[in-house]
């Protein structure tokens, strides 16, 4: 049933994302990773964790339930797909677990974010790297409230719980814009996410 509706919201935000596809702005991405490319190469299986990366920071968030995070597990599990990695039968073992996290803030026109956090954080910065802090986007002074949207995904060695690969894309857009919809921001971060993956590790990109 949870695969049936998330495959549903994929296919729901493809369509929005072709109609609506110049109204989205651009994304910034970071992504890190081991030296084991032998992990997430063509073939590879995952198993998903339904429990969110989580901000500890951040006491409020959206559990794995939600259809919002149904539509960010959907839209990375496709991007998964094109690689050529897949999820393991219901039940089964793989070895990677797949992490996925996702925040969704309003800031002020006075740049202030708003009290009201909607979703879930990812600080996912293994191995030193950082991953989690803010780059780039200046959100504060616009006449308009903004949105910041940002994906966070881990691929985690299941047996020693490791990561051997993990990434942040981020964005930000007037609040009322058609591209901050979930379903619409969960496509376009993910695909920006997993361009030319598995991308240089450390190396921070802007995805149009």
């Amino acid at each position: 049933m949870m695969r049936s509706l998330s495959f549903v919201l994929l296919g729901s935000a493809s369509l929005m994302l072709g109609a609506c596809a110049t109204a989205v702005p651009p994304v910034e991405v970071t992504r890190f990773h081991t030296n084991q490319p032998a992990a997430w190469q063509a073939g590879s299986r995952y198993v998903v964790d339904t429990v969110p990366l989580t901000d500890p920071s951040q006491s409020v968030g959206a559990s794995a339930s939600s259809l919002e995070w149904n539509s960010y597990r959907a839209a990375v599990e496709r991007q998964l797909q094109l690689q050529g990695l897949a999820a393991a039968p219901d039940g089964a073992s793989a070895p990677l677990k797949l992490r996925i996290g996702f925040d969704r803030y309003e800031r002020t026109a006075a740049g202030k974010r708003s009290p009201v956090s909607v979703g879930v954080g990812g600080s996912t910065g293994g191995y030193g790297s950082g991953v989690g802090l803010g780059i780039g986007f200046n959100l504060g002074g616009g006449p308009k409230p903004t949105q910041e949207l940002s994906l966070f995904v881990r691929l985690d060695d299941a047996n020693t719980g490791q990561a051997v690969w993990e990434g942040r894309a981020i964005t930000a857009m007037p609040s009322k814009a058609p591209a901050s919809q979930p379903s619409l921001a969960a496509a376009k971060l993910a695909e920006a996410l997993f361009k030319d993956f598995p991308g240089q590790s450390g190396r921070t990109i802007t995805v149009p």
